[in-house]
């Protein structure tokens, strides 16, 4: 979506290898992932700070997912979950899989692009649990889950730039999607959210995502993104659109 964005030159196959089955990119340092990682331990700091000195988490209180005060008007708590975390072991669980997950993403989207499927990935599965959970939930479960999705669209859609690798690897996402959802319905986890989180990141990956092509001729071919900025935007726009108008509908019949 900007000078971040991967270009042909970014990503140039490897000669060594047959087409379509590796290609080597450039040492490329994913500083969206790695600021998100910070951001959410800074606030689990402020979390735990502020429950020890004052006994009581403010940066949860203020943003937690919470219906009633949703329904208040307080829709920023449609977002700011996905910074919060109940406890060490949640916070470490999310941000290890933030981390194994969010390079190789963030390589392939650029910057941008991925920022903002992080951020729809979470609102989207917030609104879900919004819909259906009345519980109070917090954590990037939802934008992980939206990654999770993502992964596996963008390798599906490029099965072919791929090659032998894609059926292993869809295969491998689609296995730790579905034992974490099975996993996620151990009381205490809000399933809801990560089901939300899921369905938004694979609809902005499917419509938004990048669609490798190759230019050139081997063994010195690149790889270019068949998608510019306008589709991405056009599908962020859209689903977050779709999420937005969801929240709505469920505020006003409720109302009513």
């Amino acid at each position: 979506m900007n000078q971040d964005h991967p270009t042909p030159q970014e990503i140039p196959t490897s000669t060594a290898m047959p087409v379509g089955q590796s290609f080597v990119r450039p040492v490329y340092r994913p500083y969206v992932t790695y600021v998100l990682i910070g951001i959410c331990v800074v606030v689990y700091l402020l979390q735990a700070g502020t429950s020890y000195f004052f006994k009581v988490d403010i940066p949860a209180a203020l943003g937690v997912k919470d219906n009633n005060l949703i329904m208040q008007g307080q829709v920023w708590r449609l977002f700011t979950p996905i910074f919060l975390h109940g406890s060490i072991l949640h916070i470490g669980f999310n941000m290890y899989a933030l981390f194994y997950i969010g390079p190789t993403l963030e390589r392939f989207y650029g910057r941008w692009r991925y920022l903002g499927l992080f951020i729809i990935s979470g609102f989207a599965g917030n609104v879900i649990s919004f819909m259906f959970s009345q519980y109070q939930s917090l954590g990037s479960s939802t934008s992980i889950f939206g990654l999770l999705g993502a992964e596996g669209v963008l390798i599906y859609q490029n099965r072919e730039i791929f090659g032998n690798i894609a059926r292993r690897a869809l295969s491998q996402v689609v296995i730790i999607a579905v034992v974490n959802l099975i996993i996620g319905l151990t009381p205490g986890i809000d399933n809801w959210g990560h089901i939300g989180g899921l369905i938004g990141g694979t609809l902005f990956a499917w419509f938004g995502g990048p669609l490798l092509q190759k230019q050139g001729l081997v063994p010195h071919y690149t790889l270019a993104d068949g998608r510019g900025n306008r589709e991405a935007l056009v599908a962020g726009t859209a689903v977050g659109a779709l999420f937005f108008f969801l929240t709505i509908a469920v505020m006003f019949m409720r109302r009513g």
